[in-house]
C-alpha cells in the first residue's frame, strides 16, 4: 500500500490483465552526439498467452529502434526499493546492466547515475502526479524519477561502443491499462545553465466513462522544481501545435512558463494498449525545446534558454487537446 510514495517501484502485479508498466532511461553523451534510450517493462494483456517482459532500445544517432521479448518468468522487481531484472538486464535508479544477444541484436552497457534529482515525493503529493496518484482507476500513471543526474559508463549496440561517462540522463516511467489516446510529451535536461531540466505533458485522460485534459510541467531549476500542474491550478493560456512546431504558455498564480519545441525526425517505438505493446509512436531525442521562465504579466525573467537534445512527440488527434485547453 506504500508503494504510491515510491512511484519508481513496481506498481502492478503479474496476475493482472490488460496492464503494462514501463521505465524510461535517457543517455545523452558529454560532447551530445550520442544519445539513446532503454525502455524495460512488462506487458500483460488480456491474452494472457501473449503476457511477457521487454527492453526496447532506441539509438537517436542511428535512428533506430529494437523490441526484445522475455519471457513472463524472466521479470523479477523489488516491492521495496527500485531493483528491476529482466533476463541477465539489471535496472535500478543507480545502475543499468545490459547483457542482451538475442533475436538478432546484441547490446552490451554499464552505465552507473550519481546525483540524481527526482520530483518532489511529500505525504499529500506523492511525486509528479500529484493527489492523482490516489484516484483509482485512471488510465495512464506517470513518475519523474529523475530529472538530471550524471552518467558514467558505456553502451555497445552490434560492436559499436558509445563512451557516455560525463553525460547526462533522465528517467521517468508510466504504468497502467494503456497510454491517453492522445499526448505531448516533451523533455530537455541540456540546458545551457547545468542545473536546468524540463519535463512537460498533455493527455486526454478517460475515468469512469469520461475524460478529463491534464498536464503536468516541471522545470528543475537550482535545486527547485517549479510545477505547472492541473492539480496545482495553473492554466495553459495558449497552445498551438503544427507538424513540426509547438508554442504554449502555462502560468500559475506568480510565474509563467513560455515554450516553444521544434520536432525533428526520430523513431518508431512501441507503446500499451490495453496491456499489449501494439501502439506506435515517433520518438525523437534530436529535437530542442526554447524556454523563458518570469514572473507573471510582464515579470522578470528567471531564466531563458534552448534545450538541445530534446525528447518530443505527439500522438493520436492533437486538435482535441488544443480545443479543450486553448479554445479561439
Amino acid at each position: 500500500m506504500f508503494s504510491v510514495w515510491r512511484p519508481e517501484v513496481f506498481q502492478g502485479s503479474l496476475r493482472k490483465t490488460g496492464y503494462f508498466e514501463g521505465w524510461y532511461f535517457k543517455h545523452v553523451s558529454r560532447d551530445e552526439t550520442a544519445a539513446c534510450a532503454l525502455i524495460p517493462g512488462v506487458s500483460l494483456p488480456c491474452d494472457r498467452r501473449k503476457a511477457h517482459a521487454f527492453v526496447q532500445f532506441y539509438d537517436a544517432r542511428g535512428g533506430t529502434s529494437s523490441y526484445v521479448r522475455y519471457p513472463l518468468s524472466d521479470f523479477r522487481a523489488d516491492r521495496n526499493t527500485f531493483g528491476l531484472e529482466i533476463g541477465r538486464n539489471r535496472f535500478s535508479m543507480n545502475r543499468v546492466q545490459l547483457d542482451i544477444d538475442q533475436d538478432g541484436e546484441s547490446i552490451r552497457a554499464e552505465l552507473d547515475y550519481r546525483t540524481i534529482h527526482p520530483w518532489p515525493v511529500t505525504w499529500l503529493s506523492p511525486g509528479a502526479m500529484g493527489w492523482y496518484a490516489f484516484v483509482p482507476g485512471m488510465e495512464c500513471y506517470h513518475g519523474v524519477l529523475s530529472f538530471n543526474h550524471t552518467i558514467e559508463g558505456y553502451c555497445e549496440k552490434d560492436g559499436v561502443h558509445t563512451d557516455f561517462t560525463g553525460g547526462k540522463g533522465y528517467i521517468e516511467k508510466d504504468w497502467g491499462t494503456s497510454m491517453p489516446s492522445s499526448w505531448i510529451w516533451m523533455q530537455s535536461n541540456h540546458f545551457d545553465e547545468p542545473e536546468a531540466s524540463f519535463f512537460g505533458s498533455i493527455a486526454k485522460i478517460p475515468w469512469l466513462g469520461r475524460y478529463f485534459t491534464g498536464y503536468l510541467f516541471g522545470f528543475y531549476f537550482r535545486g527547485e522544481v517549479h510545477r505547472f500542474t492541473t492539480y496545482t491550478g495553473a492554466g495553459i493560456r495558449h497552445l498551438k501545435v503544427d507538424e513540426d512546431l509547438i508554442t504554449l504558455e502555462v502560468e500559475d498564480r506568480k510565474l509563467r512558463m513560455e515554450i516553444s519545441g521544434k520536432r525533428e525526425e526520430g523513431a518508431c517505438l512501441k507503446t500499451p494498449r490495453a496491456g499489449g505493446m501494439t501502439g506506435r509512436i515517433n520518438e525523437t531525442l534530436n529535437s530542442s525545446i526554447s524556454l523563458r521562465l518570469s514572473g507573471k504579466r510582464g515579470g522578470e525573467t528567471l531564466y531563458s534558454g534552448v534545450g538541445r537534445r530534446a525528447g518530443l512527440e505527439y500522438a493520436g488527434d492533437v486538435r482535441e487537446l488544443i480545443s479543450e485547453l486553448a479554445p479561439p
